[in-house]
């Protein structure tokens, strides 16, 4: 990899029109947090930016919902959502805001440039206007008739009932949002960056020159780059944003997807005066930690903007994750099906390292994954407190115990091979903590750590400090040997305890702060340089006593959320009678009852979000006490999964090895009889209602996208 002098991270810029949940922080927040803690350790130069995204449609609709403007809405929630990412520790250097002058300034600048270099088509179109308040119509600001499931209030974009894509046009009996009046068409004028030029770069600079980057990525960016790129409008029709600094533009703001990456560069320009080492000197890393829903703003607009303004650094890397559901359910804002962060830090004081802990543990690196207040519990009391915990707790009540409270010496030439495996144990525990965050596998690094506690359990457990200390009488001619025992065995788990404490602070940062407080020592031990030494607290230091690091979380607080959950979201849609699609005349019809047949029209996104891979069975055996299911091991050729499979019936386990499936890749984890099934795999059936295979054919590698 190139030596870089200095890292610049981003994350990405929360539409400051509501409070964050969990999934906001799994997406990008904490891996940021956890890499650039990481980076600071290591005494790297690095700069963690972020903020709020205060432009843009979803801002003016909260604003018109609540009654107020939207300078009121954004600096209500960008206070809030600053306060939750500060509550979670969070560590940006800055948290900006792009309502800011210097914000303005920098996006219209940015515009300009470009402008000036002739790179911007003008293109008139036709768009919906509304007549009574003389405004264009973002799609938002249009609803209608859904002309999938019937609900008459979906919008322009989206119907979110059903949750199908739409258009405008789709729409029946489309309305104005702000008057209610009957939309019209009418021609405006934008500027457009062609997009297009930049696709034989993309190309080259994406998939030849980054095959690095995470599978998830880079696939997404190979789609869109095969289906070929368009120009893209970079104004839009509001009086909320940035103005267009043309004299020809009134009424004409910057495209929120243009202005709000600009925000990365106006953050670093806020916070220091160095800002363009950060972003026009080559040996600058720039990194962004996003969503999946962010990778082709990120990835392919982005940069063509930097590669077209011509003096910018390009981002090195983009680990974005995928989504995070919760309790088997996508998280929907509209429908109050959330964990929202400024409730959670109110109902589990304290436990904020409890949940970073969870969210990294289960973070949707790869694919998407589930939150349960179950599995957090779980986690937390089985993991953080049964393991991490009770190795630092016994340690100190032993230390306290059976040496008087000050670190014991440690007898070198009475070291056993439990006691030399143990320190081997510390030192190879960080080189692959280490390996895991150089390369953004934060779940992998974290299990490490956790890893590395449970042999310290193992470890004291085999010594039983307790047992031997009984041995310690006058009378007993092994006393000296004894005492070195307990020495050795307490010596070594303190130290253990002192690298614990800087593995786990990229990730639970309060925690490592309460172990250095109950070690006595200075921040400084938390440099990355001092972590496998096994010489880090010295020799008859005296320790303060024990504090319990983290705490239990009761079945009745899990109850309570689920019933928090449940009764802060709408009921589930009542199940409605699928309707014909548009006449092949182009006429709408009226919705008409189908009893069987055919499922409802969907369009190109809906299908576009089912990510189908090829794969090959490896093994296959019965899920006990399930007539109907079989255990499968499936190769995708990036990863080995385990899919459960309602397939017993039909075939038989020995039959399956080295058969070649088609596997829905991306479905949400389901436990089925206690074993978590990844994905689904593609079936049919045949005219006599046996189930078969639907394979993409030999020649398909394991792993093929299938489009």
């Amino acid at each position: 990899m190139k030596d870089f002098k200095r890292t610049l991270i981003t994350a990405a810029l929360p539409y400051a029109n509501g409070p964050i949940h969990i999934g906001h922080l799994a997406g990008c927040y904490i891996p940021a947090d956890i890499y650039a803690r990481y980076l600071r350790a290591q005494k790297k130069d690095v700069k963690f930016v972020g903020g709020s995204d205060e432009h843009g449609v979803p801002i003016t609709i909260r604003a018109m919902k609540e009654g107020v403007t939207p300078q009121d809405i954004v600096d209500k929630y960008h206070a809030q959502i600053k306060e939750s990412m500060a509550q979670m520790g969070i560590s940006f250097d800055i948290y900006a805001r792009t309502s800011d002058k210097i914000h303005h300034e920098t996006a219209a600048a940015f515009f300009k440039e470009l402008y000036d270099k002739g790179l911007f088509e003008e293109r008139e179109t036709e768009q919906f206007y509304d007549e009574k308040t003389n405004t264009f119509l973002a799609d938002r600001y249009i609803t209608g008739t859904c002309p999938v499931c019937g609900n008459p209030n979906a919008y322009g974009d989206q119907c979110e009932k059903c949750g199908s894509s739409l258009s405008p046009e789709q729409l029946i009996n489309p309305r104005s949002t702000l008057s209610d009046a009957v939309p019209i068409k009418k021609t405006t004028k934008h500027w457009y960056f062609p997009l297009q030029n930049y696709e034989p770069w993309l190309k080259q600079w994406i998939l030849e020159d980054h095959k690095e980057w995470k599978a998830n990525v880079y696939g997404q960016c190979k789609s869109w780059l095969d289906n070929g790129l368009q120009p893209r409008a970079m104004t839009r029709d509001s009086n909320w944003g940035i103005k267009v600094p043309l004299p020809d533009a009134e009424g004409k703001v910057l495209y929120v997807w243009f202005d709000a990456p600009i925000g990365y560069i106006s953050a670093t320009k806020e916070l220091t005066e160095n800002w363009a080492d950060y972003w026009c000197k080559e040996d600058t890393r720039l990194i962004h930690f996003i969503g999946k829903d962010n990778i082709v703003f990120h990835c392919i607009i982005f940069p063509s903007m930097l590669k077209a303004h011509g003096n910018f650094v390009l981002p090195d890397n983009v680990p974005a994750n995928e989504f995070l559901n919760i309790e088997g359910q996508k998280v929907s804002t509209s429908r109050n099906w959330a964990v929202w962060v400024h409730e959670y830090v109110k109902d589990f004081p304290g436990c904020e390292d409890a949940l970073r802990y969870v969210l990294c543990s289960n973070a949707p690196e790869t694919k998407d994954n589930d939150f349960t207040w179950k599995d957090f519990q779980d986690r937390n009391n089985n993991e953080l407190v049964s393991i991490f915990g009770n190795f630092v707790n016994r340690t100190f009540v032993l230390m306290h115990k059976l040496c008087g409270g000050k670190v014991p010496p440690l007898h070198a030439a009475t070291l056993d091979d439990t006691d030399k495996a143990i320190i081997s144990d510390i030192q190879q525990s960080v080189a692959r903590v280490q390996t895991a965050l150089d390369n953004f596998r934060f779940r992998d690094a974290l299990f490490e750590v956790i890893d590395l506690a449970r042999k310290g359990n193992k470890y004291m457990q085999e010594k039983e400090p307790w047992i031997v200390a009984k041995h310690l009488t006058a009378d007993n001619p092994e006393r000296e040997r004894n005492q070195q025992k307990i020495d050795n065995c307490l010596h070594l788990c303190l130290q253990l305890t002192a690298n614990l404490a800087i593995l786990i602070n990229p990730f639970l940062p309060t925690a490592a702060g309460k172990m250095l407080y109950m070690m006595k020592v200075v921040e400084r031990m938390l440099d990355w340089e001092n972590a496998g030494k096994i010489n880090l607290l010295s020799v008859g230091y005296t320790l303060r006593a024990p504090e319990l690091l983290f705490r239990k979380i009761e079945d009745a607080e899990i109850a309570a959320q689920l019933e928090k959950l449940k009764a802060g979201s709408e009921q589930q849609p009542e199940p409605v009678a699928s309707i014909k699609p548009e006449a092949t005349d182009g006429k709408r019809q009226t919705a008409v009852p189908i009893a069987t047949g055919i499922k409802p029209e969907i369009v190109f996104d809906d299908f576009s979000k089912i990510d189908l891979r090829t794969g090959t069975i490896l093994s296959a055996e019965k899920v006990a006490k399930a007539d109907k299911l079989l255990k499968l091991e499936i190769d995708l050729g990036f990863e080995k999964r385990v899919i459960v499979s309602g397939i017993a019936q039909h075939f038989s386990p020995e039959a399956l090895p080295g058969k070649k499936v088609v596997v829905v890749a991306n479905l949400a984890p389901r436990k089925m009889r206690g074993i978590e099934s990844n994905g689904m795999i593609l079936m049919a059936e045949d005219a006599a209602g046996k189930l078969v295979f639907v394979a993409a054919g030999d020649e398909a590698p394991d792993g093929a996208a299938i489009s």
